[in-house]
C-alpha cells in the first residue's frame, strides 16, 4: 500500500541549530518524513555565510522554537523536548552541550531511548577536537585536498561538499538510522559520534585500494580519476563552455572517438600514459572546433560518457533533471528535491524555511507543555518570540527563482 507520509513518519527529532552539515542532516531526516523541530538561538549566530532567513534553504520543512539556553528555564525546556524525542542532532564543539547541562548523560537519563547524534569536524576526542575548522581543513588532514587540482597548480577545494556534507552530514544520517535499528532490538539509545575527518577517510577506501595496487600513485593531476587521463577530464568548446568526458572503459572510449569522428586505429594508445599528452591535445583540438551545444547533440543518448558542464543555474533546466524533477518549488523558491525516491512511502514536499522562533507556542503545546508553562517561559524571557520580520521574509522569498 502506498503512503505519502515518508519512511521516517512517526519519528521525532530535536535539532540544536548550528551551521552547515548539522542542519542539512536534520533537513534530510525531515524530508524523509520525520518531525524535526529546530531549537534556534535568540539571535542569528553570525557563523557561516550570512543570508536572509528565506534563503537558508537547509532550514526547510521544520518548525522553529527560539530558546535562550543561557537561562535555566530555557535549558530545562530544551531537556523536556529532548525527553520526548527519538533523536537529538547537535553540531557544536565538544563540551558545549555539556556546559549547557544538555550533554549525553542528562539527556539519556531523561530519555534512555534517545539517539544522541553529534557532528563535528575533528570528532569528540583527539588533539584537534576542540579547535575550529572548516571543510577545507578536514580535507587537508585526510590527504584528499592534496589529490584534487591541476598537475602544475595548487590543490583546489571542491566547494564544501566532500567533508561537510558527504563525510559529515551523510555519515551522521547513516549513524542515526543505524542507531535507530539497534534500538529496535535493544530498546536502548546511544551516542553517535560523527566526525568529518572519519567520514572523509572512509570515502577514500576505494581510492586507497587503487593506491595500494599502484594504480593511483602519481602526483596530483597525473592519474586516471584526477584529470590526468585524457579520457577522464574536461575540454573547452568553441564557445568557451566545457564538456566533461568520463570514458574510462575501452568500450566507452570507442564510442567517444566515433562521435568525435576520430579513427580509433590511428589514435594514440589510451592505456599507455606516455601517450596521454598527445591524446589530450588531439581531443582538445577536436572539441574546440564546435560549441558545447553541438557536442551535446552529437553525444545525446550515447554511451560515450560525455556530458555538458552545466552551471548551477543551468542544471535545473536540463531535460533529464526536469524529467527527474530534481528541483522542486518550495514556497516561491526553487530547491533541490528530496532524495532518494521511494515506491511505497514517498514523503510529501517540504515546507519553506520558517522564521526563527515562529512556532514556539504551537510546538511546545504539541510536545506536551501546558499553556501556563508556555506563558511562564515567555515571562522569563527563555522563550523568544519571532521577530516582526514577516513582511521582509515574504519579500525576500518572492525574489527567489520561480519554480520550473
Amino acid at each position: 500500500m502506498h503512503s505519502d507520509k515518508g519512511p521516517l513518519h512517526g519519528l521525532r527529532f530535536v535539532e540544536m541549530v548550528g551551521i552547515g552539515p548539522g542542519p542539512l542532516a536534520a533537513m534530510i531526516l525531515s524530508d524523509l518524513g520525520a518531525e524535526v523541530i529546530r531549537i534556534d538561538r535568540p539571535e542569528a549566530s553570525g557563523l557561516g555565510v550570512p543570508r536572509p532567513e528565506a534563503f537558508d534553504f537547509v532550514a526547510r520543512g521544520r518548525r522553529s522554537v527560539a530558546l535562550d539556553l543561557r537561562q535555566p528555564e530555557g535549558r530545562a525546556c530544551a531537556l523536556r523536548l529532548i525527553a520526548r524525542a527519538d533523536g537529538l542532532i547537535e553540531g557544536f564543539r565538544p563540551g558545549v552541550m555539556e556546559r549547557l547541562g544538555l550533554g549525553p548523560e542528562p539527556c539519556l537519563a531523561a530519555n534512555p531511548r534517545l539517539i544522541y547524534a553529534r557532528l563535528t569536524g575533528w570528532g569528540q576526542a583527539g588533539p584537534l577536537a576542540r579547535t575550529a575548522g572548516h571543510d577545507i581543513c578536514y580535507l587537508a588532514l585526510t590527504g584528499v585536498l592534496d589529490a584534487i587540482g591541476p598537475k602544475d597548480g595548487a590543490p583546489v577545494p571542491p566547494l564544501n561538499l566532500v567533508a561537510d556534507y558527504a563525510g559529515g552530514t551523510l555519515m551522521l544520517v547513516i549513524g542515526v538510522l543505524a542507531a535507530l535499528q539497534h534500538r529496535q532490538s535493544s530498546g536502548r539509545g546511544q551516542v553517535v559520534d560523527a566526525a568529518m575527518v572519519d567520514g572523509v577517510t572512509l570515502l577514500t577506501t576505494a581510492l586507497a585500494g587503487l593506491q595500494a595496487a599502484g594504480l593511483h600513485d602519481g602526483p596530483r593531476g597525473t592519474n586516471v580519476l584526477d584529470g590526468g587521463a585524457p579520457y577522464y577530464t574536461t575540454y573547452a568548446c568553441a564557445d568557451g563552455r566545457a564538456i566533461a568526458v568520463g570514458a574510462i572503459e575501452p568500450k566507452f572510449r570507442t564510442v567517444l572517438l566515433q562521435g568525435l569522428g576520430l579513427d580509433a586505429a590511428s589514435f594514440p594508445d589510451l592505456d599507455d600514459p606516455t601517450f596521454w599528452p598527445e591524446a589530450r591535445a588531439r581531443l582538445a583540438a577536436r572539441f574546440a572546433e564546435h560549441d558545447r551545444a553541438h557536442w551535446e547533440r552529437v553525444f545525446e543518448g550515447s554511451d560515450a560518457c560525455v556530458a555538458p558542464v552545466l552551471s548551477l543555474s543551468e542544471a535545473p533546466d536540463h531535460p533529464h533533471n526536469r524529467a527527474r524533477q530534481s528541483h522542486i518549488a518550495v514556497g516561491s523558491a526553487l530547491h533541490p528535491a528530496p532524495a532518494p525516491r521511494f515506491s511505497a512511502s514517498q514523503p510529501p514536499p517540504p515546507g519553506p524555511p520558517r522564521r526563527r522562533g515562529a512556532d514556539g507556542d504551537r510546538v511546545l503545546a504539541d510536545w506536551g507543555l501546558s499553556p501556563d508553562e508556555i506563558a511562564a517561559l515567555r515571562r522569563s524571557g527563555a522563550l523568544i518570540p519571532a521577530r516582526e520580520e514577516a513582511a521582509q521574509h515574504d519579500k525576500e522569498a518572492s525574489h527567489a527563482r520561480p519554480a520550473l
